[in-house]
């Protein structure tokens, strides 16, 4: 592999030779003087070249002028030059100076999006919008997201466990599931790794988390669902209550937000203009019941039976930010009617779970909880669910042979990076969305 010097490395290094690799973006053909606008994963760069005279005229038969001239946005080259500081260049104050250009591939001329090309199309054209700036600095935040929780779960003895994705029975609930033909018989794509994480329990792992994909049969078109996504799970033995997993989670955010703060803190100002905030801990606490109450007084009635709709998130969000200045809500002690079965109540008030979800600026990004570890409590809520126990069965046998007091959460990546980054949808941030109506490119 040749030795290649990347635009980002330029401001620390001497003046002298370079060889940079990457894709040209823009092209300004003058008579005297060519420039090229040229981009790598790191930033962009000035290469010029003067064309030679001859008398007082440039000479039009010259070799590297003329490969210029068939240069087109997007093609890829390497270009061989030396390294000029100069303040009076606009971008960086760096120039390189062109001895050579080596095109490797040349780019059709008329490109398929635009700067204002919808969403759609340029989700049909991703590897092309992926080119933006903005877009490469996108995956690098996330990059340095799930280093940042990565470095918290190493340091506070967390393993990792990589669940299966196929799975003979439901998860969670034979809603949103994606069924699939499997040798003789059939399958499931896992909506969630709850079971295996819970399973990780029993078998001793104490403290694990996961990075994985999850799948959901949701038709739905709003702008932070998807059919396939990625999800972030952490699952904990010997908790005292729910609040121990919603403590573990504030460290988490504080700790990514920061470390993105330090790492792209001026990058995101400039692309996005937004100043990183970082949260301060503890995160503010509401019981639902409590934050629907204060939602009515706001102006807005939650509907929806024990759960709060869209709006409702809004609302109690904006609350928190009013009251103590803060991005972040937990939203805590939600009906049982509306949480899974295996979420343990409150022994004072079983009607309620130890559970709750994070509000993030308007938009649930989690859902954790406690859970009930006791067989016998299980198989109940099981039954009160209306779900069959037998269908369940190699689930409740993880119980059968003792059982930690244990809790966890659910949360989605793509949302932590639309909200970070104050996008209006997941689709901007994400790799490849899936959803009902897209499963290419």
């Amino acid at each position: 592999m040749r030795e290649r010097t990347l635009v980002k490395e330029l401001a620390a290094r001497q003046d002298g030779p370079v060889t940079l690799g990457g894709w040209v973006e823009k092209v300004r053909d003058q008579k005297r003087i060519q420039f090229v606008i040229l981009r790598d994963e790191s930033g962009d760069v000035q290469v010029t070249y003067p064309r030679p005279v001859i008398g007082d005229a440039p000479d039009e038969n010259d070799a590297l002028a003329a490969k210029i001239s068939t240069l087109t946005s997007g093609s890829f080259v390497w270009v061989h030059g030396n390294l000029v500081h100069d303040e009076r260049v606009k971008l960086g104050g760096l120039e390189i100076q062109l001895r050579d250009i080596e095109i490797i591939s040349l780019a059709d001329p008329i490109s398929p999006i635009a700067d204002d090309t919808s969403i759609d199309k340029r989700l049909d054209w991703r590897f092309l919008d992926m080119r933006r700036s903005e877009m490469n600095l996108v995956y690098r935040v996330q990059s340095t997201i799930e280093a940042a929780w990565r470095s918290y779960w190493r340091e506070n003895g967390f393993t990792e466990i990589h669940s299966p994705k196929l799975m003979a029975s439901p998860s969670e609930s034979n809603a949103e599931l994606f069924k699939l033909e499997y040798f003789e018989t059939h399958a499931y794509l896992a909506q969630s790794p709850q079971f295996y994480k819970q399973m990780a329990m029993m078998a001793g792992l104490g403290r694990i988390f996961e990075i994985g994909p999850v799948f959901r049969a949701d038709p739905s078109f709003t702008s932070r669902h998807a059919t396939e996504f990625v999800s972030v799970d952490i699952e904990v033995s010997w908790i005292d209550s729910h609040e121990d997993i919603m403590a573990i989670q504030e460290q988490l955010m504080q700790r990514a937000i920061q470390a993105v703060k330090d790492e792209h803190g001026d990058e995101i100002k400039k692309h996005f203009d937004i100043d990183v905030v970082v949260p301060s801990i503890p995160f503010p606490r509401v019981p639902l019941a409590e934050a629907v109450e204060i939602i009515k007084e706001r102006g807005h009635t939650v509907e929806r039976g024990g759960d709060l709709d869209p709006e409702g998130e809004r609302q109690i969000a904006a609350w928190a930010a009013e009251k103590f200045g803060h991005e972040f809500v937990f939203v805590t002690d939600y009906p049982a009617t509306v949480r899974p079965f295996y979420h343990m109540r409150h022994p004072e008030n079983p009607a309620l779970t130890k559970s709750y979800d994070l509000i993030w600026r308007g938009t649930e990004i989690t859902t954790g909880a406690q859970r009930e570890h006791r067989l016998d409590v299980l198989i109940e809520q099981v039954k009160q669910k209306g779900l069959e126990p037998e269908g369940l069965q190699t689930y409740l046998d993880f119980f059968k042979y003792g059982a930690p007091a244990h809790g966890g959460f659910g949360m989605g990546l793509i949302r932590v990076l639309m909200l970070l980054l104050h996008q209006p949808n997941i689709r901007e941030v994400g790799f490849l969305f899936r959803g009902p109506n897209r499963l290419e490119p």
